[in-house]
C-alpha cells in the first residue's frame, strides 16, 4: 500500500531472529500482519524472509518498529500473540504517546505492551489470568499498592474478574486468610421476596457471577470446602452489617457495663488487651434472629447468626495454626469433636485496665472483712480467723484501728483512741463500711462495691486476695495444676468474685452445695446452701497473700492456663439489634461475662461488586468494616445505577468524599478496556455519545441519581 506522504518520511527494518518462525510474528495466513497494516494505513510494510521493512510517516514507522519489538518480547516468554493482543498493543503504544515517552503512570514509569501482556496474576486449570490493557494493568498494580481500590468503568472491562484473581492470589500466598465477596441487593428493582425457594436459593442466582469467577480460578471441588470453612464467604451486602447483638446486651467500658444500643461513635469499650479502644462505627440492624452463645464456665451472651467469633480447635493449636473467625451459625451443630468441645475462645491477654477510683478502705482489708468479718453495725466490727497472720495484716491495712484478740478465732476491731478523743466518735471501720453501704449486710447479702469492682487491676486483685485468704483456698489435684476454690452464702458476692476473676483474665465455674452446720432455728436457716466457685487465674497473678495457702498453691504448680470453650448455641427469639466496629488491632471487645467477640473483618480480601447500587449509608457502612491486614476492592459502573428514584448512589458520592485520602485509589476504565466481545465496547461508546447529546439538550442523562 502506497500513500502520498504528508509528513517527514522514515524507513525502518526489523530483523526477526531465525529461531522465531515468522508465522508467530505474522500470524496464520498473515492475520496479525493484516491487523498491523489496517492500524497503520499510511505506512508501507513489506516482508522478505525474516526481515520486515516499514516506510512512511516517521511517527508511524517508529510505532511499527516499537510494536514488533514488543511482540518479540512477548513471544520470548513463550506466550503467543493474537489479533486481539496486537490491537491492544497498538492502542497502548498510542496511549503512551508513541515513542516520545509521554503517558507515564503515577510513578513516572511508562508501561509497555510486553509488561502488560506478560504480567501473570494467577495460573489455574491450564489458563493464565493477566491484564489485557494498560488501564487494567494499572488497576491490578493499584490493588497491590493500596488498601482500598475503586475500579470504576463500564461492563466488560474485567473489574470484578481481575479483583477476584488478585483475591485468590492473596489467599494462596497467605497474604490473607479469607475472601469475602459481596453485592448490594437488589438490582433493577427486583425483589428477592418474589423469587421461589429458601433465602439461600433466592440469593444464589443473584450472586452467580461471583461463583462463576471462582470456578475459573479454583478447583471446583475445593470451593464447597473453602466456603464451609469460612475461608470464602459469598453474601449480599446486607449480611456484611448483620453481625450484631441485641440492643440491651452489655459491653464493657472504662466506666463499667453499658448496653451496646447506648454506644455512640467515639465512646470507649474495653479490648482484648484490657485497654480502652474507641468505637468507630455503630450500625442499627433492625429486628434479627438471636442466639444464646454459652461457654462451659457458665458465661454467655446474645448475638445474631452472622455475628463473628474468634476461635480455634484442638488441631489448630497442635499444628500452630492461627485463630480462625467463624460466624455463630457456622458453628451450630458442630460444637463437639468426639466428647470434647471443639471451639476454644480467646481470653484477655492482660487484666482489664479500669481508671483508678478513690476508695475509703484498703482493698485487701475489705476482702478479708467481706469474707470473715461481722458488718452488722449493731456491734463493734469483728473478724474471725484461725490465722493470726490475717489479723496482723488486717490491722496493718486499717490505720487508726486496733485488731484485738478476743479469744479463739475471734478478733474485735477497736478504734485507737488518742488523748482528748470524744467517747462517742464512730469506729473508723464502721464509718468506712457505712460509706460503702455495707453496714448491716450479713453473710447472705454481702457484695463488692462498684468502686472496687471497676478499679485498677491492683485494687481488684487485692480485694480478691482478701476474699480468698479468708474464705478460699488451693485445691491440689494429681497430675493437674492447682485450682482455687471459694465459697460464700451470698449469691451477689459469688457473682462479684466471678467478675473479679474474669476481669483479671481468669475463669470461674460455680455450683451449689448444702451448707454445713445451719440447723433449723438459726439466723441462716433460710440459706441452707453455699455457692462454690472454682477458679483458675492466669500465670503471674498471685491469688493468695496468706503464707500457707500461697505455698501450697505454688507447690502444686500454680493455676495453669485458663480456657474457655463454646458449650452451646441456642435460639433466643428475635430482638432489635445493633453492631459496632472498634479500633482495636484484633477487632475484639469485651461483652457480657467478659467474653471476647468481634465483628470486623481482619486478614481478609473483600470485594464489593456492583457498588453503584449501594446507597450512601451502605457505602459508609461497608468501608468502615475494614479490619487490620485486610484489603478492599470496590467495583461498579456509575452509568448503570438501579437504585430507587431519589436514592443517591454511594459510589458516585464516595468519589467526592475520599478523593485525595491516603491509601485509597480510584482506577478508571473505559470502553477501550472492554475485553468481552468487541461489540460491547461499541455499545458502551454509543450510550456515552447518546448521554452526551441528551446533556447538551438539557434533558439530563439516563440516570440522574
Amino acid at each position: 500500500m502506497t500513500q502520498t506522504p504528508t509528513h517527514p518520511q522514515a524507513h525502518a527494518q526489523i530483523t526477526i531472529p531465525a529461531k522465531h518462525p515468522m508465522v508467530t510474528i505474522l500470524g496464520s495466513s498473515d492475520s496479525l500482519l493484516r491487523v498491523i497494516e489496517k492500524a497503520f494505513p499510511s505506512a508501507d510494510i513489506h516482508v522478505r524472509g525474516n526481515v520486515i521493512s516499514a516506510v512512511g510517516d516517521a511517527t508511524e514507522v517508529a510505532l511499527i518498529q516499537r510494536l514488533f519489538d514488543e511482540m518479540m518480547l512477548v513471544l520470548r516468554t513463550g506466550q503467543s500473540m493474537t489479533e486481539d493482543a496486537v490491537e491492544r498493543s497498538i492502542a497502548m503504544l498510542r496511549a503512551n504517546g508513541s515513542a516520545n515517552g509521554n503517558g507515564a503512570n503515577g510513578d513516572g514509569h511508562r508501561e509497555t505492551p510486553a509488561e502488560v501482556l506478560t504480567q501473570n496474576i494467577l495460573s489455574s486449570r491450564g489458563r493464565t489470568i493477566r491484564p489485557k490493557t494498560l488501564n487494567q494493568k494499572r488497576y491490578v498494580d493499584a490493588i497491590d499498592k493500596h488498601t482500598i481500590v475503586f475500579g470504576i468503568g463500564p461492563a466488560g472491562t474485567g473489574k470484578t474478574y481481575l479483583a477476584m484473581a488478585k483475591a485468590v492470589q492473596a489467599l494462596q500466598s497467605k497474604q490473607v486468610t479469607r475472601i469475602i465477596l459481596t453485592r448490594p441487593a437488589v438490582e433493577a428493582g427486583e425483589r428477592l421476596g418474589f423469587l421461589p425457594g429458601t433465602l439461600y436459593e433466592k440469593i444464589d442466582p443473584y450472586l452467580r457471577p461471583l461463583y462463576d469467577a471462582l470456578h475459573d480460578m479454583l478447583d471446583p471441588d475445593s470451593i464447597p470446602r473453602l466456603m464451609a470453612a469460612g475461608t470464602i464467604e459469598v453474601a449480599p451486602l446486607a449480611y456484611m452489617r448483620g453481625r450484631a447483638h441485641p440492643t440491651f446486651t452489655n459491653v464493657l467500658t472504662p466506666d463499667g457495663w453499658r448496653p451496646i444500643g447506648d454506644l455512640q461513635v467515639g465512646d470507649l469499650v474495653m479490648g482484648s488487651n484490657g485497654e480502652p479502644t474507641p468505637v468507630l462505627g455503630v450500625y442499627p440492624q433492625g429486628e434479627k434472629d438471636i442466639y444464646r452463645v454459652s461457654a462451659q464456665d457458665g458465661s454467655w451472651t446474645l448475638c445474631c447468626g452472622e455475628h463473628l467469633w474468634t476461635v480455634r480447635t484442638r488441631d489448630d493449636k497442635r499444628r500452630d495454626k492461627p485463630w480462625r473467625v467463624l460466624e455463630t451459625q457456622e458453628m451450630i451443630g458442630n460444637l463437639r469433636a468426639g466428647h470434647a468441645r471443639r471451639f476454644e475462645l480467646p481470653m484477655l491477654t492482660a487484666p482489664v485496665s479500669f481508671p483508678e477510683r478513690e476508695v475509703p478502705m484498703d482493698p485487701y482489708a475489705l476482702g478479708l472483712l467481706l469474707g470473715d468479718g461481722s458488718l452488722t453495725g449493731s456491734t463493734t466490727p469483728s473478724f474471725a480467723t484461725e490465722d493470726a497472720e490475717l489479723a496482723q495484716a488486717l490491722e496493718a491495712a486499717l490505720p487508726g484501728v486496733s485488731v484485738r484478740h478476743k479469744g479463739g478465732p475471734d478478733y474485735v476491731l477497736n478504734r485507737v483512741k488518742s488523748p482528748g478523743d470524744v467517747v462517742t466518735l464512730e469506729n473508723p471501720v464502721t464509718g468506712m463500711l457505712r460509706e460503702l453501704d455495707l453496714v448491716g449486710t450479713r453473710s447472705h447479702s454481702k457484695f463488692v462495691p462498684n468502686d472496687y469492682l471497676y478499679n485498677t487491676a491492683e485494687v481488684r486483685l487485692a480485694v480478691l486476695q482478701g476474699l480468698l485468704d479468708s474464705d478460699g483456698g488451693p485445691v491440689t489435684q494429681n497430675d493437674r495444676t492447682c485450682r482455687i476454690q471459694y465459697s460464700t452464702a451470698s449469691i451477689v458476692l459469688r457473682d462479684d468474685v466471678i467478675a473479679l476473676v474474669q476481669s483479671l483474665g481468669g475463669v470461674a465455674y460455680t455450683r451449689r452445695r448444702r451448707a454445713e452446720g445451719r440447723e433449723q432455728g438459726t439466723a441462716l436457716a433460710a440459706h441452707r446452701y453455699d455457692y462454690v466457685v472454682d477458679i483458675r487465674l492466669p500465670e503471674g497473678i498471685e491469688p493468695f497473700r496468706l503464707t500457707r495457702k500461697r505455698d501450697t498453691y505454688h507447690a502444686a504448680g500454680g493455676g495453669g492456663r485458663p480456657m474457655r470453650f463454646i458449650d452451646s448455641i441456642e435460639p433466643a427469639g428475635r430482638e432489635e439489634a445493633v453492631c459496632i466496629q472498634v479500633a482495636a488491632e484484633d477487632s475484639l471487645y469485651v461483652t457480657q461475662d467478659y467474653l471476647l467477640t468481634h465483628n470486623t473483618l481482619n486478614d481478609a480480601f473483600i470485594i464489593l461488586d456492583e457498588a453503584q447500587n449501594t446507597s450512601a449509608e451502605q457505602m459508609k457502612m461497608f468501608l468502615t468494616r475494614l479490619g487490620f491486614d485486610s484489603k478492599i476492592v470496590i467495583t461498579g459502573d456509575i452509568t448503570q445505577v438501579d437504585l430507587p428514584g431519589g436514592t443517591k448512589s454511594g459510589l458516585r458520592q464516595v468519589q467526592d468524599i475520599l478523593d485525595g485520602v491516603e491509601d485509597v485509589h480510584f482506577s478508571r476504565l473505559t470502553s477501550q478496556d472492554v475485553v468481552r466481545h468487541k461489540l460491547v465496547g461499541r455499545i458502551v461508546d454509543a450510550y456515552e455519545q447518546y448521554d452526551s447529546r441528551q446533556d447538551q439538550n438539557g434533558r439530563g442523562g439516563r440516570n440522574g441519581k
